[in-house]
């Protein structure tokens, strides 16, 4: 097996590497613009995007585990990255339950990671995420299940903007006789959040939550929040030049 080096900033895109990574049967994190990829032996352990609620952000917001819970974990277990094995061991959440929001979690960070498949910044070798082992993913089954999701948004409404953009409601639109997870997340549109606050407020999975928004969207109810105009710059005030003596200097 190679030994896996140290990367810099390649213009290799992240699907690419991850395969390479995969093959050589590499651990450590894989870091991109949107996100990053934690591996273990060549498999995917978890993701993480700054587009995604946490997985603490979605056990606790959903009232699946105590804030204190999750705090005490990280407190306890974070350093030695075993703050999951420390959730279930203390009896605060169940080893299903744990794995469910995981894997849920995973894919909804690795399909904005991937989304673009731009290139990758860095590779460290041997780094691990604190939350520890949970299950883990073939980066085959990560790249699939990728594009399997950007392939049915897009057939849902073909503007990727819906997924990053801040939201707003279209002005004369009447959200009449909607489902109700498609009314709960039109509630929360309100020319400030984007997608991935908007799962965070009702606790769910960011995947979820963009198919309702890309079928608001569809439906004329929902679209990007457009930019603020640019101020217009003030005048600038006319330059006064000294006055001109008419009489004449000392001789």
């Amino acid at each position: 097996m190679t030994t896996p080096t140290r990367t810099a900033r390649t213009d290799e895109p992240a699907s690419a590497l991850l395969g390479t990574l995969a093959a050589q049967g590499a651990s450590g994190a894989l870091s991109t613009e949107a996100g990053i990829v934690y591996l273990a032996a060549g498999h995917v352990v978890h993701v993480e995007s700054a587009l995604t609620p946490d997985i603490g952000a979605l056990l606790t917001h959903s009232g699946a585990l105590a804030p204190d819970g999750w705090w005490e974990a990280i407190d306890q277990a974070g350093r030695r990255c075993r703050v999951g094995r420390q959730l279930v061991d203390s009896g605060h959440l169940a080893a299903g339950a744990l794995e469910l929001c995981h894997l849920g979690a995973l894919f909804d960070a690795a399909y904005f990671v991937l989304a673009h498949d731009g290139p990758v910044l860095r590779f460290r070798p041997g780094v691990s995420h604190w939350l520890g082992a949970v299950r883990a993913v073939p980066v085959n089954t990560v790249l699939r299940e990728s594009r399997r999701r950007r392939e049915l948004l897009h057939r849902i409404w073909p503007e990727p903007i819906i997924d990053l953009a801040p939201l707003a409601r279209v002005p004369g639109t009447d959200p009449a006789d909607l489902p109700t997870r498609r009314s709960r997340t039109l509630a929360q549109v309100d020319g400030v959040r984007t997608a991935a606050q908007i799962a965070t407020a009702l606790a769910c999975r960011t995947f979820h939550t963009l198919v309702e928004l890309r079928r608001l969207a569809a439906a004329g109810l929902v679209a990007p929040k457009a930019p603020a105009p640019a101020p217009v710059p003030a005048p600038a005030p006319a330059s006064v030049s000294a006055p001109v003596s008419a009489e004449p200097g000392p001789a």
